[in-house]
């Protein structure tokens, strides 16, 4: 029996949120059941502790769970549970009103951006999905009219509550209630237009648990019913057991999992397990190459279960791939792609991450700039470094495996992660001169280098071919000096940005002076070099006259061993390579020229500072002319340049063939 009816107004900012709801500002509509089945769990949680700690609170814990009951023909949907329930006075203070400060602020904005987008389907500004509280006032997105019937633990009677969410709600105090919450739901006509789904189908409630809810600790519970056409082998033996074969049966099932592994110590998972979940999360069908799983405590408790894949996702350069960590409060599914769990240059890290102290509407936005999220990602990116490090020094092969599908994108972080700059360095490898068959760490090159050598040399390219073959190797090679060899785009930049390694500097061979001699060696070979400057100086000074729209500085080499001339760039220049990458992503970069280095011991350098020397008409100027665009030409095309003018290239070179002949 009734003892005392009110019809009470919601506060202000309920309202507002109520009518935000009622007008679709949501287009996720599934969260409504994910809110209560969350709400339902706090429940449990609470009598379980409550009772730990109150000696007199005469409760049975014995079966604590959540129930979904379902009627089709009433179209309502219950969820239920047995936990500590409420007093009238919680109801009026938990529904009645909206105690979160700034709420009316986050309304607000919600108007205005929904205002915006000149439409009420919130599919045009998803992000406000989350902005603020949305718990129990989800359900109005769905139903017509909410019933609340809940008795608190211990006490003797219940409070019944009831709205349509038009801005009051009846609530009365009543006898007989069970112990705990039942939410109802007089549920809203389909519409899948409208994202309105038929919520009293067994197959969307399995999805949405599944989806939100299939590691929540307690058991949530669904009565369905099975046929001879659609019962499976276990149904059948329970139809078999209760005497019939093609009549309809009812059984109680539990629907989600409760396997939260992360919550479990790690001896007391085997691997299957772990890789059924990472299947689950990654939809990839291989093992992964590696497992973290790392457990934070203090002033923010979270627990994280990651995975490193054996093999790159074909997305995994795509712009509009997916990436990022599911991200759960205590146990509740909150976002499957929390980009600010993890930087971009480990996307290829799936996993779960379960916080026990956020909020379980917390945005993207507000993820990105809280500082409890911020520690986690960084100790989640510590975490993985090392295990890659390990991988680097205790299983090479599975290492080199690593490196092969995620290499290029780890050394993005080179880019991005300033702070954790040191930890990458360490485990980047790269191919080099000293074994084509094998990469190798900087920690190795620089224990391999040379009596006296100060610089780390490498060279970029596009491939290991042509950077084996340019002409700025020679020197390098004549002398025993190993070189990098980089070829992932990603290395023309962070070489740039990084600049040394263990204190010694990451030099180019393809910028800048080169002098590998020693200082004996330029003792005795600074006279021949000083006269060699003035036998030359008279063309150097006419070639730099003639070229004067393609390079900026003739000079004489002493990095060229076989080949009569290569092309450097200053020591600050951008490299072509990166020049046409920036051009490609539409950025007007200005064309650095280069600088034109001769090798004064090859007989068409020397052949050609005679002809220059000796010439005396007109026609044998313009011969030379072509003979110092074939010159640049070649040296050009020896380091997989682009001729500005390949057709002239040509006819000047066949020319020149024919005159041989």
């Amino acid at each position: 029996m009734s003892t005392r009816i009110e019809t009470l107004e919601f506060q202000a900012e309920a309202r507002q949120l109520l009518q935000l709801m009622v007008h679709s500002i949501y287009s996720d509509k599934d969260i409504f059941l994910r809110e209560l089945i969350s709400n339902a769990s706090d429940a449990l949680d609470k009598l379980r502790l409550e009772s730990l700690v109150d000696k007199e609170l005469q409760v049975d814990t014995s079966d604590l769970h959540i129930d979904l009951e379902v009627d089709r023909e009433a179209r309502t949907l219950t969820v239920r549970d047995n936990g500590i329930g409420m007093s009238r006075d919680d109801v009026v203070q938990l529904i009645g009103t909206i105690a979160k400060s700034g709420t009316a602020e986050i309304l607000r904005k919600a108007k205005e951006a929904r205002d915006a987008t000149g439409s009420k389907d919130a599919a045009a500004s998803p992000e406000l999905i989350g902005q603020f509280g949305v718990g129990f006032y989800s359900t109005f997105m769905v139903a017509d009219r909410v019933t609340l019937l809940t008795r608190r633990a211990g006490a003797s009677g219940g409070t019944r509550w009831e709205s349509s969410g038009e801005g009051t709600y009846v609530i009365e105090e009543i006898d007989d209630a069970p112990q705990g919450t039942a939410v109802t739901l007089h549920l809203k006509p389909e519409d899948t237009e409208d994202h309105l789904f038929d919520y009293t189908a067994e197959w969307k409630i399995r999805e949405i648990v599944k989806r939100y809810s299939d590691f929540i600790a307690w058991p949530i519970r669904m009565a369905t019913e099975r046929t001879a056409q659609t019962a499976t082998d276990a149904d059948e033996a329970d139809e078999a057991a209760t005497g019939g074969a093609g009549a309809a049966t009812t059984k109680v099932q539990t629907l989600n999992s409760m396997k939260a592994l992360w919550a479990r110590p790690r001896d007391e998972i085997d691997q299957a397990e772990y890789h059924e979940l990472y299947r689950h999360l990654s939809h990839d069908w291989t093992d992964p190459l590696e497992i973290i799983h790392m457990k934070g405590e203090g002033l923010f408790e979270y627990e994280a279960l990651l995975f490193i894949p054996s093999h790159a996702p074909l997305d995994l350069f795509a712009q509009d791939g997916k990436r990022g960590i599911q991200l759960y409060v205590k146990r509740v599914f909150i976002m499957d792609d929390c980009q600010a769990l993890i930087p971009n240059y480990l996307r290829f890290v799936k996993g779960v991450v379960d916080a026990h102290d956020l909020s379980l509407n917390i945005s993207r936005e507000i993820l990105q700039q809280d500082r409890q999220i911020q520690q986690v990602r960084r100790r989640l990116v510590k975490k993985v470094l090392s295990t890659i490090r390990h991988l680097q020094t205790d299983d090479a092969e599975r290492y080199r495996t690593f490196w092969k599908e995620f290499g290029p994108v780890v050394k993005e972080g080179l880019l991005d992660d300033v702070g954790n700059q040191e930890a990458i360095l360490d485990i980047v490898s790269v191919s080099s001169t000293r074994d084509p068959e094998q990469t190798t760490t900087l920690r190795e090159y620089v224990d391999r280098m040379k009596d006296g050598q100060d610089d780390i040399y490498y060279m970029t390219g596009e491939s290991r071919l042509m950077v084996e073959k340019s002409p700025h190797m020679e020197a390098f090679q004549a002398r025993g000096y190993e070189v990098l060899i980089l070829t992932d785009p990603v290395d023309e930049v962070w070489v740039e940005r990084v600049a040394q390694f263990d204190g010694r500097p990451l030099r180019s061979i393809a910028k800048g002076q080169v002098d590998l001699d020693t200082a004996d060696e330029k003792d005795s070979t600074e006279p021949e070099r000083e006269q060699q400057k003035k036998d030359f100086a008279g063309l150097l000074s006419w070639l730099a006259q003639t070229l004067r729209e393609e390079v900026k500085e003739v000079r004489l080499s002493s990095r060229l061993t076989t080949s009569p001339a290569c092309l450097v760039g200053d020591t600050h220049d951008i490299t072509p390579t990166l020049e046409k990458m920036y051009r490609a992503m539409g950025q007007n970069v200005p064309h650095p020229k280069r600088i034109l280095e001769l090798n004064p011991t090859h007989p068409l350098v020397s052949g050609l500072r005679k002809a220059h020397e000796q010439q005396d008409t007109d026609t044998a100027s313009d011969v030379l002319g072509e003979t110092a665009e074939l010159l640049y030409g070649m040296a050009l095309l020896a380091e997989g340049g682009e001729l500005a003018d390949p057709s002239r290239f040509t006819r000047i070179l066949a020319d020149r063939l024919a005159n041989t002949l």
